[in-house]
């Protein structure tokens, strides 16, 4: 089970730091720029969950290895970008494509890494918190990615976000505590979460807003 979610979350930090950093390249910002938000996209929903926990400092500032694994992705990402035009040129078509799986995998990622480490920490019977870790780890990130690049929180206003990091932390928390411990309950929660967010996309699920459009 350790290792299931230690591979998940290299998996969702490469996944959070490339959707981070292809807005930000998006957005025309420099190399600064594109490294920055890709580890604040990255590692801002866990630092959250770490703080909320009364960890201090959050893990993101002793665990350097998710730190080193979100720059060299930025990096990697900013230097195909600035060294093979064409390469962006053929990416252009399907970046939004990408950005949405990659957003959709660090999602699912990270809401059961937050579910979990409310869990560990001694919470395990108190699901309301769990579940909300999860989601603010899963969402986190994302939503200072927006901030920073001056667009409203995607979280807030389209395409069901946080409900399907909801949904896939109460799968995994009830299959956990309930059915069945271990990878199997990370798989479904992953799987709940990532799935609902690419259907969302696809066929432009909404919640209802209070005024329509």
């Amino acid at each position: 089970m350790d290792l299931v979610l230690y591979g998940a979350e290299l998996v969702g930090t490469v996944a959070f730091a490339l959707s981070g950093a292809m807005l930000a390249a998006h957005k025309g910002l420099d190399l600064f720029g594109v490294v920055f938000l890709g580890v604040v996209t990255a590692l801002g929903g866990g630092t959250v969950r770490d703080i909320l926990l009364g960890i201090t400092p959050p893990r993101m500032f002793y665990n350097y290895e998710y730190v080193a694994l979100a720059v060299l992705t930025a990096l990697v990402l900013f230097l195909v970008f600035r060294l093979f035009p064409r390469a962006r040129a053929g990416l252009a078509g399907q970046m939004d494509l990408l950005y949405n799986l990659c957003d959709a995998v660090g999602l699912g990622v990270f809401a059961v890494i937050g579910t979990q480490a409310g869990m560990e920490a001694g919470f395990a019977g108190n699901a309301f918190l769990c579940i909300f870790l999860g989601m603010t780890t899963g969402v986190g990130g994302g939503i200072l990615r927006d901030v920073m690049c001056a667009d409203i929180p995607g979280v807030l206003r389209k395409h069901i976000y946080a409900v399907a990091a909801i949904a896939g932390s109460g799968v995994f928390y009830l299959m956990a505590r309930l059915v069945t411990g271990g990878t199997a309950a990370a798989l479904c929660g992953m799987a709940v979460t990532v799935v609902l967010r690419l259907l969302a996309r696809h066929y432009r699920w909404n919640l209802p807003k209070a005024e329509e459009e």
